[in-house]
């Protein structure tokens, strides 16, 4: 009897690991969005700060917070690997978060705002190490030369966003009332026994982790481009045409047909010019600074977004009042469930629509998402005025808090299409030993959007900051949506 062929399922990876990395983000961003979500308040309640310098200390910590994770990933990919580096920059975000619960709990007044501060910035230290490389170590777990596991890693990155949604929606509905009505001590204990269950939960499942060794340094492969591409600048366009294939001369190969994204740059003796750089630039989004913009929206929502709730009135009943940074995860969980199924049997794409479709959906939507806060935002200054209450800032508007929950609808919606189809391209497109810096700049793009957000404070007091990121969305969209139409 002959004897059965040996299985090709991989014995590590797939879906039983990536469970375990799903709870770790989960957990994350529950303790992310604690901190994040209620910060801007605590900062002008509790430590006394004005709206606009604690709206600048938001966004510089969340512009740094954009720094690290390119660090973290560049040494993950390159150096420590993707489990070290999570495991390492785990203990430290515990620490600094052990370290805020201290501060906001036992340290006196006149100090704590130094010990929160660097208590603070350690957290963002940890979290620069775990940011970039959960995604990617997750999304690592699936055998792209597996069918089954190639179709499962298309619908890992719109379960990760449900995942990364469900931790945050616990932060704002649950930690933060806690944190504005019974204590914050108790809302910032909370959040580090989630980011110690985290880590214990990461340990757990470390024997079924399939794991990428790292490659060495990026910049290496990037010089020997850039040099190639100098010596041989005198070639032709027909001799430059095509020659990202095969190429027994040199003894390597490279991505046969400009590549789909899905590998990594070919192994090389000599300096073949055309070659790397062809098989390079297929790597490279098409355009990368429209990950910029989505991220101006969501820089918005822990600073004015939740300023202007807090004036408003909150109340459902006469007992209950709605924290003001609990409408920031009014958000679209239905795109896995019911966008996708629907728009796939329309178009007969396998998700519905394209990576660029969907970036594009997400542009547009947050230049609407804008327009309609600053419609919101016009209307609550008039009240105000009608009342007499523009030169007090922390009296409350006689109007209802529910006239912002479809600004929060859409840019919950923006961040699904724009964010998430980002993230997906940045994965896709990136060779395998630079997917963690490139996961995060499609995540979270950089500093830019957390300092322009600087820029509205002036703005705000004419209620004017609406309108003008509302235009510098609809710039960048139409720009992009010409330079793909050219494409």
């Amino acid at each position: 009897m002959a004897a059965n062929p040996p299985s090709t399922k991989p014995t590590r990876g797939g879906w039983k690991s990536a469970i375990f990395i799903i709870f770790v983000e989960v957990a994350e961003r529950f303790a992310y969005y604690g901190v994040a979500g209620n910060l801007f308040m605590y900062l002008t309640k509790v430590l006394g700060q004005p709206t606009a310098t604690a709206a600048k200390s938001v966004n510089t910590w969340q512009g740094v917070a954009a720094i690290f994770p390119v660090v973290g990933g560049f040494l993950a990919d390159s150096y420590v690997g993707r489990f070290k580096t999570i495991l390492i920059s785990s203990i430290i975000y515990l620490i600094g978060i052990i370290l805020l619960t201290v501060a906001v709990s036992t340290v006196p007044l006149e100090a704590r705002h130094t010990v929160f501060f660097i208590a603070l910035y350690i957290l963002t230290v940890g979290e620069g190490g775990h940011k970039p490389c959960v995604q990617t170590f997750a999304a690592d777990q699936f055998d792209e030369s597996i069918p089954e596991e190639k179709a499962a890693k298309s619908s890992f990155f719109n379960w990760w966003y449900v995942g990364i949604v469900s931790g945050a929606t616990a932060a704002v509905l649950v930690v933060i009332y806690v944190e504005d009505y019974v204590g914050w001590s108790l809302g910032f204990g909370m959040l580090a026994a989630a980011v110690a269950a985290a880590l214990v939960v990461f340990l757990a499942g470390s024997g079924s982790y399939s794991r990428e060794a790292p490659v060495g340094s990026p910049f290496t492969r990037v010089a020997q481009v850039v040099f190639a591409a100098v010596k041989k600048r005198r070639m032709s366009e027909g001799e430059a045409r095509g020659v990202c294939v095969e190429d027994d001369d040199y003894g390597g190969v490279g991505m046969e047909g400009g590549g789909t994204g899905a590998g990594t740059l070919a192994p090389t003796s000599h300096f073949r010019s055309v070659l790397e750089f062809g098989c390079s630039e297929a790597h490279l989004p098409a355009d990368p600074d429209l990950a910029e913009l989505p991220d101006v929206l969501i820089a918005q929502l822990g600073t004015y977004f939740t300023k202007q709730t807090s004036t408003l009135n909150r109340s459902i009943t006469r007992t209950f009042t709605i924290p003001p940074a609990s409408f920031q995860v009014i958000t679209g969980l239905l795109y896995e469930r019911a966008l996708v199924p629907i728009s796939r049997a329309i178009t007969a794409h396998p998700s519905g629509i394209t990576i660029l479709q969907r970036i594009g959906t997400g542009l547009l939507l947050s230049i609407l998402t804008m327009v309609v806060a600053a419609l919101v935002e016009s209307r609550r200054l008039r009240v105000a005025a009608q009342h007499g209450l523009l030169d007090n800032p922390r009296a409350a508007v006689p109007m209802s808090a529910w006239w912002v929950v479809p600004q929060y609808v859409m840019c919950g919606l923006a961040d699904v299409f724009a964010v998430v189809g980002l993230q997906e391209l940045f994965y896709d497109q990136m060779p395998v030993g630079m997917r963690s810096v490139g996961v995060h700049h499609g995540d979270r793009s950089g500093e830019l959007p957390e300092h322009c957000g600087d820029s509205g404070g002036a703005e705000s007091k004419r209620g004017g900051w609406g309108w003008g990121w509302g235009g510098v969305a609809a710039a960048e969209f139409l720009l992009g949506f010409g330079r793909y139409e050219c494409s």
